[in-house]
């Protein structure tokens, strides 16, 4: 019995230690990938551009803005940001079917219960009074 708890403690200490390693070696291969111009995302949020590194003291300088810069440590930096891909337009001999139509307004929307429709030029007086009205028919 106690043979078997052994060997489970070393199990366990095993996948710790390979764990640690695999994380060490994200890091590294991240870090390998940085350089002033790579659009980067810190742990905490934010997306910036990378200006300078501080090698000496583990900084990094980036650009958040136009003309706004901010200085953060060199492990804050968690991931590079690869640039979107462009969808490819595919050349077809029927687009219009191929593709549903969605519309892009508001107009299709229906008021549940009266079937009438949601206008986009409704000023907010004029929702709020048809969603009270909306309420005491309800009621």
């Amino acid at each position: 019995m106690s043979i078997l708890l052994f060997v489970m403690l070393g199990v366990f200490i095993f996948m710790m230690f390979r764990r640690n390693k695999k994380t060490q070696q994200q890091q590294a291969e991240l870090q390998s990938k940085f350089g002033p111009g790579v659009e980067v995302m810190t742990s905490f949020g934010l997306f910036g551009r990378i200006v300078d590194i501080d090698e000496a003291e583990n900084k990094v300088t980036l650009e958040l803005s136009p003309g706004n810069l901010a200085t953060v440590h060199r492990q804050a930096v968690t991931k590079v940001v690869e640039p979107a891909a462009e969808p490819v337009a595919e050349e077809a001999a029927e687009p219009a079917a191929a593709s549903p139509v969605v519309p892009d307004d508001a107009s299709s929307l229906t008021t549940p219960g009266t079937g009438s429709t949601a206008t986009a030029a409704e000023t907010p007086e004029e929702t709020l009074k048809r969603l009270n009205d909306e309420g005491k028919k309800d009621s």
